[in-house]
């Protein structure tokens, strides 16, 4: 890997963690982006407000994530979307309830892969808040579901 005409050494190791913080980034892209969408079809103004809570935990993360990934390669990171989001609301709490279900094994699995205090701290804390985002999500899906 070259970087600036210098060589640099990673191990293959410090490469899978690079790879894996690249996915948490454009996850975390991802979600910004559909959170901000489904917070436009919530019925009421205090799930609108929630979603739009749990889109600033989401914005959050994303720069903590860029951070580390500019200290570990010395260079910004370039987001992509890699989820659609979906136009429905329910649709859209249910899909977001297992992504940030999913999200928060990875988030930790993500931590136990690395020896660096900072990191390892950002992504439990992270984790933790995926797993507040879920049951936030898993409320207003069983509250639509009983409308």
């Amino acid at each position: 890997m070259y970087y600036n005409n210098e060589i640099l050494f990673r191990s293959s190791a410090d490469m899978n963690l690079i790879a894996d913080i690249a996915k948490a980034i454009n996850g975390e892209y991802s979600a910004i982006f559909c959170y901000e969408q489904l917070a436009k079809l919530a019925p009421n103004q205090e799930a609108r407000n929630q979603i739009l809570e749990i889109r600033n935990d989401e914005i959050k993360h994303y720069q903590a994530f860029s951070q580390i990934f500019v200290s570990l390669t010395g260079r910004q990171p370039t987001p992509q979307i890699i989820e659609q989001c979906e136009t429905e609301y329910t649709a859209g709490l249910r899909a977001s309830f297992k992504d940030e279900q999913m999200t928060t094994d990875f988030y930790l699995d993500i931590a136990e892969k690395t020896n660096d205090p900072y990191i390892k701290e950002t992504f439990r804390r992270a984790s933790a808040d995926e797993q507040n985002h879920a049951v936030w999500f898993l409320y207003y899906l069983t509250a639509n579901q009983m409308r």
